[in-house]
């Protein structure tokens, strides 16, 4: 008996196995431009941040700040050494260490959280300040420094900023809550009305305070990381740690809900709780900084959408490298604000604005000619 053999010789070659579901192969190249990405900004990190230690009004040499801080890092190794002078010791720890490691949580919460606004919303124009959390903020602060309350001292204004921060969030989750579900059209239009209501009671604290009143709050709305202590980064880094690490947990979910809502579900990602984690997050993270920092923008807005442009859209690299870009970007803003007028220390908020909108046109120009460079 003969055996028929319907399969053609020429396609008898052996069929390379297909990936799994899970698995996600890298190019070369995108995997290149990932580890390239990551070295740089985690040099960029280190330099900027002993930089930004060793300039000031009262210099100290570069090397003697990365001997102390390695001297401080090593424990009971004792590498490295103080620096010889004991005030520029005692400068260094207590005064400029806890701005630049105030900047660094800044900025790595604010790009953190555009990244999760931008996966959240679907749009990479969104960021933190859409939720209401930068204007809840803003009038909470503003209230007690008009009213005169000063019942928690030097917290009272940046707890206060806190609380109505993530009221303000609250209020925007619940007014745009219907049928047990949350749209993002209708969560962007109720931020809007929630962000206009806050900006008529600043109006208010403004029309009725006192001069002096009024000048802090202009100074707290352009956003400084002036008089930043320990105990203030301490206060603040509880919040970040758990948001970062929340954003990353979050990742691989943030790209499959980029599929669009009904991918998703059929995905087995929740939705809506997806949206409402993400938006805690945020509220919760971006509350604490904001209210030792003030108000500091398009820090949120260009970080993701350059580390978008360089290698792409996926959150799993988005999110950790726009942390690492974002407290880079700030620490060096912080820079310009204490050296580039003499005397002065600038608002930052002013120089990210001033810096950030001019730039941000011109990737909006850019991506725009490249046709589809968000996507």
């Amino acid at each position: 008996m003969t055996t028929l053999d319907a399969t053609p010789q020429a396609d008898s070659a052996p069929v390379p196995p297909k990936p799994s579901a899970g698995s996600h192969p890298v190019k070369p190249a995108n995997r290149t431009a990932r580890v390239a990405l990551f070295a740089g900004l985690g040099a960029a990190l280190v330099l900027v941040s002993l930089g930004s230690a060793a300039v000031g009004q009262y210099g100290i040499g570069f090397a003697d700040v990365a001997d102390s801080v390695l001297h401080r890092l090593s424990g009971p190794l004792g590498l490295g050494h103080p620096v010889g002078d004991s005030f520029a010791e005692s400068a260094l720890w207590e005064i400029r260490m806890p701005r630049v490691v105030m900047s660094l949580l800044v900025g790595a919460v604010l790009a953190t959280a555009g990244a999760l606004m931008q996966g959240v919303f679907g749009n990479p124009l969104a960021e933190p300040g859409v939720v209401g959390v930068s204007s809840g903020s803003a009038l909470g602060a503003a209230f007690v420094i008009v009213a005169g309350i000063d019942v928690l001292g030097q917290f009272t204004v940046p707890v206060a900023a806190f609380v109505t921060g993530l009221v303000a969030v609250l209020l925007v989750y619940l007014l745009s809550r219907a049928g047990g579900r949350t749209e993002v059209v209708t969560l962007v239009l109720t931020g809007i009305a929630i962000n206009a209501v806050a900006g008529a009671g600043l109006a208010f604290c403004m029309f009725f305070g006192s001069q002096t009143a009024r000048d802090q709050i202009v100074f707290w709305q352009l956003g400084s990381l002036n008089g930043s202590r320990w105990a203030y980064v301490g206060s603040v880094a509880p919040f970040a740690v758990v948001g970062l690490l929340g954003a990353c947990l979050l990742a691989r979910r943030l790209d499959l809900l980029a599929l669009g809502d009904r991918a998703a579900r059929h995905l087995g990602v929740d939705v809506e709780r997806l949206r409402v984690t993400a938006i805690v997050l945020i509220a919760v993270m971006v509350a604490a900084a904001v209210a030792f920092s003030g108000v500091i923008g398009f820090v949120g807005l260009v970080v993701p959408h350059l580390v978008r442009m360089a290698v792409g859209p996926g959150h799993r690299v988005l999110i950790p490298a726009s942390m690492l870009g974002g407290a880079v970007l700030l620490a060096a803003a912080d820079v310009v604000a204490r050296t580039a007028v003499a005397y002065a220390d600038l608002p930052i908020g002013m120089l990210t604005a001033l810096v950030g909108g001019p730039f941000f046109f011109w990737l909006l120009r850019t991506t725009r000619a490249r046709a589809g460079g968000w996507t």
